[in-house]
């Protein structure tokens, strides 16, 4: 046998260890990824794991960091313990900015801060664009965003796809002060605890414009007939409660206590009503998360590159982003008592959304390189 045959059987014997060996750290990845360890991102799964899911339910609570949240002296059990068991907790999610509204309008829109979505727009007030900056960014100031600046609520729409935004204590369908108003929506009443900046579909004109606002826009109560059905059920729905049930105020005007304990008790009382719907049992994903990490020193910390964007100095009032909030996942794709350690935020969120849907990426969740929920986040199976 010659030397040059000898050198070339050796070549291909070494070949053959490497491959065997980036199978083996494969199979290690997937895993870690099942034993909540693995830190992949969107990036790093080629080909990306995306489940058959026709359902997506979005809840929003308000202003808690992940340690009071998640910690273990949560005053959240039924969440922090109970839900948590059931899902995969993302313990590096994170707000995008301060105060509410900049972080609902992000998760539905992709458009960056204003220093008047920053401020929860006090005043109902018209956002005057003047011009377009990349990844689809609205340059200009204000609340309710002009025609041409389109939602995952419009995206579904023209998908053929279905939406809907249940609010709790709205009342009235698509309720939002008048164009020019102060809002008289943002302190609670007895009886009356809606807050519109937490109702993100009522800042696009695409959307109060359209007498489709009023069906799609809906008090909370709607939710449990809709859930009857997989056929009723909205592709994805958007559930907020009101100021007391979602953890903003402690105590509450109707004098419950508010904060973790309310909301922990309103959670109790409507995830089940989601999970044993007959779409979640079937394909459902329901996402668990908070607007912002707010306290005494409010957490400003970003995990994903966030930039200003062309509107504000900063994408926080106090610094680069809106905390680490976490989030948790429950579905029939994704396995209980796991949790992923890669970085999200709320327009990792929106992406998510979009990849489930195959909808183009709006705004921010078009960044390059942030990440969207794969084989970490929907890991039954694996």
């Amino acid at each position: 046998m010659t030397r040059s045959t000898l050198a070339a059987i050796a070549r291909r014997r070494l070949l053959a260890v490497v491959l065997a060996a980036v199978a083996v750290l494969a199979l290690a990845s997937v895993a870690l990824v099942r034993a909540g360890l693995g830190q992949a991102s969107a990036d790093d799964q080629a080909p990306r794991y995306l489940p058959p899911s026709a359902h997506v339910f979005v809840i929003n609570l308000e202003n808690k960091g992940f340690d009071e949240t998640w910690g273990p002296a949560s005053q959240a059990p039924y969440l922090s313990q109970t839900l948590r068991s059931q899902g995969a907790l993302l313990n590096s999610y994170y707000g995008i900015g301060h105060n509410s509204l900049d972080n609902y309008i992000a998760q539905v829109s992709g458009q960056g801060p204003n220093p008047q979505t920053q401020g929860d727009c006090q005043v109902y007030s018209p956002f005057v664009q003047t011009g377009t900056a990349p990844q689809g960014q609205a340059v200009g100031s204000g609340c309710v965003y002009p025609q041409g600046v389109t939602t995952v609520a419009d995206q579904l729409t023209a998908a053929g796809k279905t939406w809907k935004g249940y609010m709790e204590d709205m009342g009235t369908p698509c309720r939002h002060p008048q164009l020019g108003a102060a809002d008289g929506t943002q302190k609670a009443r007895v009886g009356d605890q809606y807050a519109a900046r937490h109702n993100p579909f009522v800042y696009f004109q695409s959307i109060i414009g359209s007498p489709a606002c009023a069906a799609n826009d809906v008090d909370l109560s709607a939710l449990s007939g809709d859930l009857a059905s997989a056929l009723t059920t909205p592709s994805v729905s958007f559930i907020t409660p009101n100021l007391c049930h979602d953890g903003h105020d402690a105590p509450c005007v109707d004098g419950e206590p508010g904060g973790l304990a309310s909301a922990d008790a309103w959670l109790k009382n409507w995830v089940p009503t989601i999970t044993n719907s007959p779409a979640f049992k079937q394909d459902g994903v329901l996402v668990i998360t908070f607007d912002e990490s707010d306290g005494p020193q409010q957490d400003a910390s970003a995990c994903c590159g966030e930039g200003p964007g062309p509107n504000s100095p900063l994408p926080g009032i106090t610094g680069l982003g809106g905390g680490r909030v976490g989030a948790l996942v429950l579905s029939p794709f994704t396995a209980g008592g796991t949790w992923s350690t890669t970085s999200y935020n709320h327009y990792s969120l929106l992406a998510s959304i979009e990849d489930l849907f195959g909808l183009p990426y709006l705004g921010y969740a078009g960044t390059p390189g942030l990440n969207r929920f794969g084989l970490d986040v929907y890991n039954k199976g694996v």
